[in-house]
């Protein structure tokens, strides 16, 4: 039977409150939570003097890119770059190759994940304007990913004609990537010829995102179905949902646009390329209060990698899309020690409110009956981003050289280490994440 004791651990209860004591994991879960646990028969025992245990974060938006694109990242990779980042579980996008738009497909990536990842894994079902009986039944899966912009050939659902239909059947959580199509080819055409990538941002404009949220809240309210707003990125929409957002309707942000605005592009070029944009400084700040109110939900980073060279190609021929799941939890800690918010915020945005948000059971707390998928912070020491480090098969991060604290020593899934001081133990692997009805 494997046993695990985390001694003299500074613990992050489920109310909020720091606690100084020790965690008993038993088959993968948490057993007991006390000052002090007297226990033999112990595999391990971690001495965790000086650390900050968390719940291990929950990426709810991730392009792991298998199958298909191998080339940018695949599912060992990315999990890879998960256990170092202190990501336990993760939700992936349906825009691989094929398309995961059935069961059948949907089967196939959940026998890979099994195969693949160090980390537990979901995975969304894609929308396509005729695909509904799949959007009804696909098992197990997080939610239905409508693409209403920013997207081509059959996972582009953009008219309202053809978004109703999925809206009025069924009660799955709907997740939208909430940009307007028509606008953004009107204004691909405006700014034609245009090579700075700092265009994009003005192509893809705010108004073409709040456009897309107004129109897929509106039919979230007409049918009373829950809805999700994937990466919102402007202070518009966030300003207009804190005005009118019903009870089933939840929202996240990245901190891409939490921490980047536009000045980035002049510093990274084409590695601050990303759908939705990158925003005007002052829609950092209006984020911020969002996110610190409760109108934004909860954190994701729409990991989405792609190679140095295809980003090298010079606007716009680059694809748009960032890494993120290995810096997303030390930036936001970062954040968290300066005093923009606490390290029990950061955890209900990265742990506890996406486990509620999609339903998925005993995860996202420590708590005795919980998964054991815990993470060890070092709140006390500071470390650059390095792209020698990265685990990330793309080799990149946007925050390069940032210098970043609460980095993960020891990552814990399922009650196994698969990350810890640096080293991962590549021969763990995690479960399909279940959601509940």
């Amino acid at each position: 039977m494997t046993q695990l004791l985390i001694r003299h651990a500074r613990i992050l209860l489920p109310d909020g409150e720091f606690f100084l004591g020790d965690v008993l994991v038993r088959q993968g879960k948490i057993i007991e939570v006390a000052s002090e646990i007297s226990e033999t028969n112990l595999n391990t025992i971690i001495d965790a003097r000086g650390l900050t245990l968390l719940p291990g974060v929950i990426d709810p938006q991730v392009h792991f890119r298998e199958p298909g694109l191998e080339h940018k990242e695949d599912l060992f990779t990315a999990s890879c770059a998960c256990a170092r980042g202190g990501v336990t579980s993760f939700l992936e996008m349906p825009n691989t190759l094929p398309l995961t738009t059935t069961q059948a497909i949907l089967d196939d990536k959940l026998d890979l994940a099994a195969q693949k990842c160090l980390v537990n894994y979901g995975f969304f079902i894609g929308a396509t304007p005729d695909n509904f009986p799949d959007l009804l039944t696909a098992n197990p899966t997080c939610g239905i990913k409508i693409f209403m912009g920013s997207a081509h050939g059959a996972l582009l659902v953009s008219r309202e004609q053809e978004l109703e239909p999925i809206f009025a059947q069924g009660s799955r959580l709907i997740a939208v990537h909430a940009e307007d199509q028509a606008r953004i080819i009107q204004r691909r055409q405006e700014f034609a010829g245009i090579t700075d990538p700092a265009i994009h941002s003005q192509i893809q404009d705010e108004t073409a995102a709040l456009n897309a949220t107004k129109l897929a809240l509106k039919l979230s309210k007409k049918y009373q179905r829950r809805l999700h707003i994937l990466h919102l990125s402007t202070g518009i929409e966030a300003e207009f949902l804190r005005q009118d957002k019903p009870s089933w309707v939840t929202a996240e942000v990245t901190p891409q646009h939490l921490l980047l605005n536009t000045d980035a592009y002049e510093k990274i070029g084409t590695l601050a390329q990303m759908n939705p944009p990158l925003r005007s400084p002052e829609n950092n700040q209006i984020l911020w209060q969002a996110l610190l109110d409760g109108v934004i939900d909860f954190i994701a980073t729409d990991h989405a990698p792609h190679t140095l060279e295809e980003k090298g190609k010079g606007y716009p021929n680059t694809p748009s899309g960032m890494p993120g799941v290995e810096t997303s939890l030390p930036l936001m800690l970062t954040q968290a020690m300066t005093g923009k918010c606490t390290v029990a915020q950061v955890s209900h945005w990265m742990s506890t409110a996406p486990a509620k948000a999609y339903k998925i059971p005993n995860k996202g707390l420590i708590k005795s009956g919980y998964d054991a998928d815990l993470i060890l912070v070092d709140l006390d020491n500071y470390h650059p981003v390095l792209r020698e480090e990265l685990q990330t098969k793309c080799g990149w991060s946007p925050f390069e050289g940032w210098n970043l604290t609460g980095w993960p020593v020891i990552t814990i899934v399922g009650g196994n280490v698969v990350y810890e001081q640096g080293k991962l133990n590549t021969e763990v692997r995690g479960k399909a994440l279940q959601f509940e009805a």
